[in-house]
């Protein structure tokens, strides 16, 4: 049965809202990433269906409209919807475009009970639709009528839906993940029987792909022999996210309510009385506060995504940076980026003393000041120095602890985190870097630096289609700069690529800082238009691979009929 606790929501879902966003004749489809992202009624009796490749649905439906997304048509032809909903509650929630959510228990009082709340707001999603929608015969339920449907529920008040307008659903059920569910179906869920309505479900329908893989190895196929495990036997063996998913199953809240009157201040600061003209004693007093950051965190049972690292000068300057923690720095790490920070300041004259008699140079820099008065270090916290060195942790959340892996594992990381530390402490922030995949299509494109520690998240998707990327065989060596060659045919003229990628004649030689090498062999071009809709970051060029002498490959490029060598294969 559900918690006391779990609200009754209810959702209004209109199926397909992407395409309900773009215009095109029926069958359409609307794409996302080389895939169908939803489809119209008469694709879908095609065979087309979400998450289908391209060519597929088009092999399916040879006369399907291809259209892509567009999230801003999609938010604003939901706007009406979202208005008639509100005007039962302004507690709205839109879970997205074409997805939202109202609290029942305060409307529902209100308008006499959750069946007529929601045959009304059916009926006024309808209306805003341009569709007609009423409660189904059947007590307790909300479905669409598929052909002429009495409106308002009076009979022989009949009313043509037109062809192409949006479809809605209502559905009503303790929670906000099996009112999602209710409203596909279409119906209105009694209070307690949630965990019933979800049990024929598959494992898949909770979102968590990993776990519904491994309960179906286990044979628990379906959300209710999930919801049948023990709670204490499901924590064990499957963890916090086993544990949300599992609660979702029995139709209850994806975890208990801890209601707090506020997020508890465990920040950690120290103030300068006088102020400190250097730098340099304040890395020695971040350690001590990174030490007092970790033990408040740890008697609250809690961690923190990032910690920022905040200063404040006499003048009143003050200046902030967020750094990544994810509970993996020590304190003398901590320390270091403190560190870290404070040069980087001194380097982007953060601090610089506004007064021109005084240092320049910002930071403690062991230069002399121009002003002999002047503090022989200079004066990095502005013309009296600082006054606050404060950490305050970001992003809280309950600090789950940390699942050793066998063999070691864990601790060869940390050994790892600690090493890495060390040669930072010495090379500075930036002096160790990982490998990023990025998204790209030449070699020096499709990798980014990013130093050890710092988050990153690639402006466009690596794994996304990208025409025109060579072959996965990778360069072993990839120049910083192109260097510019000459490419020669048999006859000694300049190989040239035209706008359709016709190449003049045969590659016969390459011409690279003076010396000559035949060509052995070759294979391209490789065409990549970039960027056409912008013209200041408009670029056309192609790709070859060729064999010289020795067997050794080179990667050319052609652009704007220059040629260019990018890479080598050894």
């Amino acid at each position: 049965m559900a918690d006391d606790r779990t609200p009754r929501v209810l959702v209004v879902w209109c199926p397909d809202w992407p395409v309900a966003a773009v215009t095109g004749d029926d069958p359409v489809a609307v794409t996302e990433g080389g895939r169908i992202l939803a489809c119209s009624a008469g694709a879908r009796a095609a065979g087309v269906r979400q998450g289908q490749r391209l060519k597929l649905a088009q092999r399916l439906c040879p006369e399907l409209e291809l259209r892509d997304r567009d999230p801003e048509a999609e938010t604003r032809r939901f706007e009406p919807v979202v208005a008639a909903v509100e005007a039962f509650t302004p507690r709205v929630e839109v879970i997205r475009p074409g997805l939202c959510a109202i609290p029942v228990k305060g409307p529902g009082r209100y308008f006499g009970g959750e069946e007529a709340l929601a045959a009304k707001v059916g009926r006024a999603v309808a209306d805003a639709l341009g569709q007609p929608l009423v409660p189904d015969a059947v007590p307790g339920a909300v479905a669409v009528d598929e052909g002429p449907v009495p409106v308002d529920g009076h009979a022989g008040a009949v009313a043509e839906r037109p062809a192409d307008a949006p479809q809605a659903q209502v559905g009503v059920a303790d929670g906000l993940f099996a009112a999602v569910l209710a409203a596909r179906a279409g119906v209105l869920v009694p209070a307690g029987r949630t965990a019933e309505f979800l049990a024929p479900y598959p494992v898949g329908a909770l979102g968590d792909e990993a776990l519904a893989g491994l309960l179906g190895q286990l044979g628990l196929l379906t959300v209710g022999a999930f919801a049948a495990l023990p709670v204490e036997s499901v924590a064990d063996r499957f963890g916090p996210a086993g544990t949300v998913a599992h609660r979702l199953a029995r139709g209850l809240q994806p975890r208990p309510l801890v209601p707090r009157d506020e997020e508890p201040d465990l920040a950690v600061e120290q103030r300068f009385d006088p102020p400190e003209p250097l730098a340099e004693p304040l890395v020695f007093v971040a350690r001590t506060l990174a030490e007092q950051l970790h033990q408040r965190l740890a008697g609250a049972g809690l961690t923190c995504r990032r910690v920022a690292v905040e200063v404040a000068c006499a003048d009143g300057r003050t200046a902030s940076r967020l750094w990544r923690h994810e509970g993996r720095l020590s304190a003398t790490a901590l320390a270091e980026r403190v560190r870290w920070q404070l040069q980087a300041w001194q380097g982007a004259g953060t601090f610089a003393s506004p007064d021109p008699s005084r240092d320049p140079n910002g930071l403690s820099n062991g230069h002399p000041s121009r002003d002999p008065n002047a503090h022989p270090n200079g004066d990095p916290g502005g013309q009296e120095g600082f006054t606050l060195l404060r950490l305050a942790p970001d992003g809280l959340s309950p600090d789950q602890g940390r699942q050793l892996a066998l063999w070691g594992q864990a601790v060869a990381d940390d050994r790892v985190e600690r090493a890495v530390a060390r040669v930072q402490a010495v090379l500075g922030h930036a002096g160790l870097r990982r490998i990023e995949p990025a998204g790209g299509r030449g070699p020096g494109e499709q990798v980014v630096k990013v130093p050890w520690g710092e988050p990153y998240e690639a402006a466009v998707p690596a794994d996304a289609p990208w025409p025109g990327r060579l072959p996965e065989v990778w360069p072993t060596v990839v120049l910083r700069e192109p260097a510019p060659v000459r490419v020669l045919d048999g006859a000694g003229r300049p190989v040239t690529v035209d706008g359709r990628a016709g190449v003049s004649a045969r590659p016969a030689l390459v011409v690279a800082g003076g010396r000559e090498e035949r060509v052995d062999g070759w294979t391209g071009p490789w065409p990549a238009v970039e960027y056409w809709w912008d013209q200041s970051r408009a670029r056309r060029r192609a790709r070859f691979q060729v064999v010289v002498g020795g067997g050794r490959a080179l990667l050319l490029t052609v652009e704007g009929g220059a040629w260019y060598l990018e890479a080598g294969y050894d």
